[in-house]
């Protein structure tokens, strides 16, 4: 699933080709996404422009004069400029198709994405208003997990995970963080000290920064704005090598599901 550093990834591809540039109109193929894709799309945003393109969490945000359309990747989705020649797939379900052009061509083989409409302020939009801070933000630090963690008896790499106490740390990076952190990710939220917290945020921080300059992590699916796939995978120290020898020590990393998702850690590195 395209986490946080592969949605970046995909808006600082595509907002070139579209930031300050005029939707000609919306073709919307397949309107059966995780939500339905308003049937007066087009309608509503034909002949506007794009003030911003920004990311909110895992959601893209066009900003338009009149209200944003909001984009979700789902499970295996991805955004891509393309030509106007360029055949259409199976899977291309929405097409934003701009005035210069550009086509921003919504990919999603399993249909768990989304294409929205806000008219109001998208900030009090249902999708993003109980949203955590985002993670590279001064806002998320490790006195403000502290905090949001007393009495939580979930595990933290579940509370990690939690979009409303940080946003777009998804089972990748949360896996990294943890391990670069020292921290045990089956260890209760409440049990962890403060200065296990700071440096955790810390660990958040590079690792997201890390995996963005590498254009994000391809597991399967996933491809950026220009339709190449990131590298970050090279560099995942945990996620994945259940069962390998553990960078430090050497010790095999031990694999176990958490929420029902795959979880690596090393019992001899983190506690």
């Amino acid at each position: 699933m395209p986490e946080l550093p592969e949605v970046e990834t995909t808006r600082r591809g595509i907002e070139p080709y579209v930031d300050g540039q005029t939707i000609d109109r919306a073709v919307v193929r397949h309107s059966g996404l995780r939500w339905p894709v308003p049937d007066d799309l087009d309608y509503c945003i034909a002949g506007s422009t794009v003030n911003k393109l920004y990311r909110r969490g895992k959601y893209l945000l066009f900003e338009l004069e009149q209200g944003t359309v909001l984009i979700h990747l789902g499970m295996s989705g991805s955004l891509r400029v393309v030509s106007g020649s360029e055949p259409v797939g199976k899977h291309d379900h929405v097409d934003l198709v701009f005035t210069n052009g550009a086509i921003v061509r919504l990919n999603d083989p399993r249909r768990f994405g989304a294409v929205l409409w806000s008219s109001g302020p998208v900030a009090e939009h249902k999708l993003i208003a109980h949203l955590g801070p985002e993670p590279l933000t001064d806002d998320f630090n490790g006195d403000y997990l502290f905090q949001c963690s007393r009495k939580r008896t979930q595990a933290i790499k579940q509370f990690l995970m939690d979009s409303k106490v940080v946003v777009g740390v998804g089972n990748i990076y949360a896996n990294e963080a943890l391990f670069a952190a020292g921290i045990r990710p089956t260890k209760a939220a409440g049990k962890v000290t403060r200065k296990q917290y700071q440096a955790l945020a810390v660990e958040v921080k590079q690792v997201l920064a890390r995996a963005i300059e590498q254009g994000g992590t391809t597991l399967k699916d996933f491809v950026g704005g220009d339709g190449k796939p990131g590298y970050f995978k090279q560099e995942l120290l945990v996620y994945g090598r259940g069962g390998q020898p553990c960078c430090r020590c050497g010790r095999a990393l031990k694999e176990v599901k958490l929420g029902q998702r795959t979880t690596v850690f090393c019992s001899q590195c983190q506690k």
